[in-house]
């Protein structure tokens, strides 16, 4: 039964640090790793590839049932894979990013991709990163964490990534899109981004990843007895 299997649910907005803490827990306990806004990000880099227009319901779900994506956990950097090719550096760009935002408020897209994540719970456990991992695809998760922070710090740290990578941004038009995607997935009628009722939230705005990670293997040794 998968659903023994322990999920450690991370959620929250774009910028707070869920993918740097997800792939610190699941190398400090040698789980797996999803991360869910990837999945989203590659649909949408695929329909934007081949011009399918992000409200074509019908052509998105279809899209979405056969997306060939795999996930190279190989290296330091957890690589995305689409038909095969490592596309993980074109799936963090600010249009793809807002892309997926939208094609993730249509709800025959989520129900086409919701099967796809949870198939990724697999033993020993799964820590999951995404913005409804504890409020819909895995709702019996014993662990739910909810990080948030304000958009100016989430749009600084997304500008010094981008920076880092040698990726060419504009700090305004980071926050605004930011700003943009908070609305959208705050106020979509479908799985909109909240937390848990029962996850811990913390808020990351002065807080160090090393901060969090403490923080959070606390409250994971607490709830699972580790």
């Amino acid at each position: 039964m998968t659903n023994n299997i322990p999920v450690i649910a991370v959620d929250g907005p774009s910028g707070v640090g869920k993918g740097t803490l997800c792939q610190a827990l699941a190398n400090h306990l040698n789980w797996h790793l999803l991360d869910s806004g990837a999945i989203y990000r590659v649909l949408a880099l695929s329909a934007l590839q081949q011009n399918i227009a992000l409200d074509d319901t019908k052509q998105l779900a279809t899209l979405a049932l056969g997306l060939p994506l795999t996930f190279d956990s190989n290296s330091d950097d957890v690589k995305v894979l689409l038909d095969g090719m490592d596309v993980s550096r074109d799936i963090r760009t600010e249009e793809t990013g807002g892309a997926a935002s939208k094609v993730a408020s249509i709800n025959e897209v989520r129900v086409a991709l919701l099967q796809r994540q949870r198939d990724f719970r697999q033993l020993p456990g799964l820590v999951a990163d995404g913005r409804d991992m504890g409020t819909v695809v895995f709702t019996d998760a014993p662990v739910k964490i909810f990080l948030d922070a304000s958009a100016q710090s989430r749009a600084e740290r997304r500008m010094k990534q981008l920076q880092d990578k040698q990726i060419h941004a504009k700090f305004g038009e980071i926050l605004q899109e930011i700003t943009a995607r908070d609305e959208r997935d705050r106020n979509r009628a479908v799985a909109p981004l909240k937390p848990a009722v029962d996850a811990l939230i913390i808020d990351t705005t002065s807080l160090s990843i090393q901060d969090v990670f403490n923080q959070s293997i606390m409250y994971i040794k607490e709830k699972l007895a580790l």
